[in-house]
């Protein structure tokens, strides 16, 4: 294995494998890579003998395989604390009687009333046309 830093903030790990045909599905995606990574990436490309695309499924592949054990331990953690309240009120009887008791206590500032709706102006000089 080596190891090339570009700019001192890209690390790549360069792999030398022997390539396989795989039957997996692959979905075209265009992505947008600042200049100096689209050539850092070229560079690498040709220095190695592989391709872009397969250095940036391995770079998204290694990203995935750091970061979505965290990300699923914190969905995990909110779907734990979402099940034990909803267990706590199940049919959500509690919140729905405080939220009527709420509504029955405080007064609503918006709340409409009706407004007898004045006859416009046209209205009135068709009328006195006629009469």
């Amino acid at each position: 294995m080596s190891k090339l830093i570009f700019d001192a903030i890209y690390l790549i790990d360069i792999k030398f494998r022997v390539c396989h045909i795989s039957n997996m599905a692959v979905k075209a995606t265009t992505i947008r890579l600042k200049d100096d990574v689209q050539s850092a990436l070229a560079t690498l490309s040709k220095y190695t003998h592989v391709t872009m695309n397969t250095l940036v499924n391995e770079a998204v592949q290694s990203y995935l395989d750091q970061n979505l054990p965290q990300a699923e331990n914190e969905l995990e953690a909110t779907l734990t604390k979402l099940r034990s309240y909803r267990k706590r009120d199940p049919n959500f009887e509690k919140s729905i009687q405080m939220f009527a008791e709420a509504e029955a206590k405080y007064p609503d500032p918006i709340e409409g009333r009706i407004v007898k709706k004045k006859p416009a102006a046209s209205t009135k000089v068709r009328s006195a046309a006629h009469a």
